[in-house]
């Protein structure tokens, strides 16, 4: 039977989401034969995780359905007999890199994938607290309906299970190798206040985002784009293309990936930074590997911490790293595009060593171009006043440390690449 990990990583009270997501769990293991091990990374407070340990100790038992609910005391148990046996040269960075004290999207899925390794799943399955599933004729809407029809299957086998077909036939016989969707609902990215005070503003700061040689038009077209997910429109029925996968058409609250993809490359574990979960997206795009893209999507929605004014100050942080971490991404984005399928290895899976080549070619870049972002938010936000002006005050105050932290977590990801390989085999059986 095989053996498929549906994961959810969180640090903040979802009880609600654990329900929903061990029903999803069931339905995997009902309708496709399946063991489904449903691992909860929990690096919530204390007495959030005993609230979450009652909801998954309420979770109906079910056939093929093994749940971990492990917290970050327990992960690290995990992560340190991997370092320890991948016999790595900076073992504690390595270990600080996959479990930082600060916040980082990238390190707690790649905590997910390096357990699932551990756990022998095939596929990783991520879904996100803050978000739950849309109702249709009365039934979850669930994604993993799609991602297990087609995931880990030559190509050319699911042409007859999809609604289109867009995929060049020369490459059908690779495996799918991520399968995803997007959300409905709010903003991913919590800047929808910006939008509601000026929009000018708005498209200024979010066209930063936006490789540097685009044109004015380029970067208002890329913000009327951004974060918006696939609108508010409801699941009406099943749709799904075989393709290769547009990153932005996807949203990381709703995605699979094959082992083949983060069994070779990890995330990168910046730190404060949204969006820095997203690299595999586009690395399973620019070597042509196949995909599907359906339209399950799933509701987002803000959590009640995002309105707080120390967790605005936060999530404006993040977004401004987010900002600043496209000056090495765009350019090692580049190159992956130009690099094609040699991203590719002989055995036709992920290649690491070129993807690391062009991060550690990155990280000697001017670093003009993210004082000019420094610049534009800290102005764009002194004209919107209030909480973002105080914003400003405080990230220019910070200036040079954020400008330092966005080349080394570049150079971070650049040493986890290189423990990877290491660190999945060493967590063959590292938990049970």
């Amino acid at each position: 039977m095989d053996r498929i990990c549906l994961s959810l990583p969180t640090n903040r009270e979802c009880s609600a989401t654990i329900t929903a997501i061990g029903a999803e769990a069931a339905y995997a293991a009902q309708n496709f034969g399946v063991e489904v091990r449903l691992l909860i990374l929990d690096s919530s407070d204390e007495g959030t995780r005993a609230a979450h340990a009652r909801t998954v100790a309420a979770l109906p038992e079910v056939p093929g359905v093994v749940v971990h609910h492990l917290d970050e005391a327990a992960q690290r148990d995990v992560l340190r007999r991997a370092v320890d046996g991948a016999a790595l040269p900076e073992p504690e960075r390595v270990l600080d890199l996959m479990l930082p004290e600060k916040l980082s999207y990238g390190a707690c899925t790649n905590r997910a994938f390096l357990l699932a390794a551990a756990l022998g799943c095939r596929s990783v399955h991520r879904r996100d607290s803050d978000c739950g599933y849309q109702v249709f004729d009365g039934e979850p809407v669930y994604p993993i309906h799609h991602e297990l029809a087609s995931l880990s299957r030559p190509a050319a086998e699911v042409t007859g299970g999809v609604t289109e077909v867009t995929l060049d036939p020369a490459i059908a016989h690779r495996p799918v190798s991520m399968v995803g969707a997007s959300f409905i609902g709010e903003l991913s990215v919590d800047i929808g206040g910006i939008q509601e005070l000026d929009k000018e503003v708005y498209d200024e700061v979010v066209g930063l985002w936006a490789p540097g040689h685009w044109s004015a038009e380029q970067r208002r077209e890329l913000a009327e784009e951004s974060f918006k997910g696939a609108g508010m429109l409801p699941f009406t029925g099943d749709r799904s293309t075989l393709t290769l996968v547009d990153p932005m058409r996807v949203d990381m609250s709703n995605i699979a990936f094959d082992r083949g993809v983060y069994e070779r490359l990890p995330l990168p574990p910046a730190t404060d930074t949204i969006g820095s979960d997203y690299f595999l997206i586009h690395a399973v795009y620019d070597a042509a590997l196949p995909g599907v893209l359906h339209n399950r999507h799933i509701e987002n929605y803000y959590t009640g911490e995002r309105r707080t004014h120390a967790g605005f100050l936060a999530y404006q942080t993040r977004f401004v790293k987010f900002l600043l971490s496209m000056l090495y991404l765009h350019y090692v984005y580049e190159r992956m595009a130009d690099a094609g399928d040699t991203l590719l290895d002989e055995s036709g899976r992920l290649d690491p060593v070129p993807f690391a080549a062009f991060l550690a070619e990155s990280v000697r870049l001017d670093r003009t171009g993210n004082e000019r972002r420094l610049d534009t938010v800290a102005a764009a936000y002194g004209r919107l006043g209030g909480k973002y002006a105080e914003f400003a005050r405080e990230m220019t105050a910070d200036r040079e440390r954020l400008l330092d932290e966005a080349a080394l977590d570049t150079e971070d990801f650049v040493v986890l690449i290189g423990a990877w390989e290491a660190l999945v085999h060493a967590s063959r059986g590292a938990l049970r």
